[in-house]
């Protein structure tokens, strides 16, 4: 796994059917889903009202560089399987998903890793955003109504589930999170195995004293802009 704070010998194995944690996984009581909750109801309104001026330039900047609607929606899994709406500011031209489904060399890139390095498809501002992950603010939204919290494993589509393999239905226990693990750990630089184990790793350890730090180590790599594209 890629050397990060949260490397661990728990996780030594290179694919997610090979993964076998080496504890068994412990349910947090009522106390953490509690204060889990404050944390992100009260992060998710303070950083939506504070950042609001931002919210509406990036907006604006997306409408005025690029024909196409300003949000990107996308359907991903939440907690028990549920699909839920989540939202970006869209960073791509507005037929990727055409271009995704008749370009083959692209499409072979996002088969493998969910992700495309140097992706054709990204306008110009888009790349600043993703760079920043400035993209990723109207998903604050998310957090506040529920779909998802600040901190938890990475929202996937419903294709990506089979990449899992024994570990998917632990996966659904949880909501996906803006941050987590994956995010201070090399974010799309790491392997696909490598992210199902840091995300098999939050859940098998999470805990609020967690959270809060991961919080505060997302801050410093969204600054860095490490590891984002």
């Amino acid at each position: 796994m890629t050397s990060s704070a949260y490397s661990s010998s728990a996780y030594p194995h290179p694919g997610p059917d090979r993964f076998v944690p080496s504890v068994p996984a412990t349910t947090p009581g009522v106390r953490f889903e509690v204060g889990k909750r404050a944390i992100d109801v009260t992060a998710s309104f303070v950083l939506l009202c504070a950042g609001l001026p931002l919210l509406a330039a990036i907006a604006a900047g997306v409408k005025l560089t690029s024909p196409g609607p300003v949000f990107f929606r996308q359907k991903r899994l939440g907690r028990g399987g549920g699909v839920f709406w989540c939202y970006k500011f869209r960073s791509m031209v507005p037929d990727a998903e055409d271009q995704l489904r008749s370009r083959a060399e692209i499409r072979e890139q996002f088969d493998e890793n969910f992700k495309i390095r140097n992706d054709p498809r990204i306008t110009p501002l888009g790349a600043l955003l993703r760079r920043t992950s400035l993209d990723e603010l109207p998903q604050l939204w998310n957090v506040l109504r529920g779909d998802m919290s600040m901190i938890g494993p990475r929202p996937i589509v419903e294709p990506e589930l089979p990449k899992y393999g024994i570990c998917a239905e632990r996966l659904l226990t949880v909501k996906p999170g803006l941050g987590g693990i994956w995010q201070v750990s090399g974010r799309s630089e790491t392997t696909y195995a490598e992210r199902v184990a840091m995300d098999m790793q939050y859940i098998d350890s999470r805990s609020l004293a967690l959270d809060l730090k991961l919080l505060a180590l997302t801050v410093l790599t969204v600054v860095r802009g490490r590891g984002a594209y």
